[in-house]
């Protein structure tokens, strides 16, 4: 048992609300969000070499994942796995990039089921940028 960090009552170490004043995770010292995010120690070029993140900030905000390799429901890194995302190559629900699995997408070349594409791209309803544009 611990004391909330906000009022100060009684609460289990696991209880997910204080029952006394409705604060959330009242066992932590401190609450930086809700959900999992892991970040390497190692970097390239500043970013760390895999960021992993389903997590939410205290205001409820997405912390979007950004590394070489960005796994999460937001995803910025040069492979992305996401459901929104960008990455030079993305494994995604909705996302711009250079090569892209997706189902919806822009790229410069895609396999997606709705998606615009400069070189190649293949699905079910994928148009050429270049022909769009008259090019």
């Amino acid at each position: 048992m611990k004391q909330c960090r906000e009022c100060g009552h009684t609460v289990s170490e696991r209880a997910p609300i204080c029952p006394n004043c409705g604060a959330p995770g009242p066992a932590r010292e401190k609450l930086d969000g809700w959900g999992y995010e892991y970040k390497s120690s190692i970097k390239l070029l500043g970013l760390p070499l895999l960021h992993i993140s389903f997590k939410f900030t205290p205001e409820l905000v997405p912390v979007p994942a950004k590394g070489i390799i960005a796994i999460g429901q937001f995803g910025i890194g040069v492979v992305n796995i996401s459901q929104f995302g960008i990455g030079l190559f993305s494994l995604a629900q909705f996302t711009v990039a250079g090569f892209a699995v997706a189902q919806v997408g822009v790229a410069y070349s895609l396999i997606a089921q709705v998606g615009l594409y400069v070189h190649k791209g293949y699905g079910q309803a994928v148009k050429s940028i270049l022909e769009l544009i008259g090019i």
